[in-house]
């Protein structure tokens, strides 16, 4: 894995791709979640919900990582 992408000569971060990825993931879950009112269980949402954000992070970041090359 580079550490940039190409978007039509544009090179950005592949940290700021991921961190997209796992945003976008992480709404999806936060919608669930509060869907089925787990958050009544939770002590603190925000904290909870940057939780879910760095795990996913690191989850994308990793599997991006030891994905193979096309």
């Amino acid at each position: 894995m580079s550490g940039e992408l190409s978007f039509h000569g544009v090179f950005v971060s592949a940290l700021l791709v991921w961190a997209l990825v796992a945003l976008g993931l992480s709404v999806l879950i936060r919608r669930v979640l509060r869907a089925v009112h787990f958050y009544r269980w939770v002590w603190h949402p925000a904290l909870f919900d940057l939780s879910l954000f760095v795990i996913l992070w690191c989850a994308v970041t990793a599997l991006a990582f030891h994905a193979p090359l096309p």
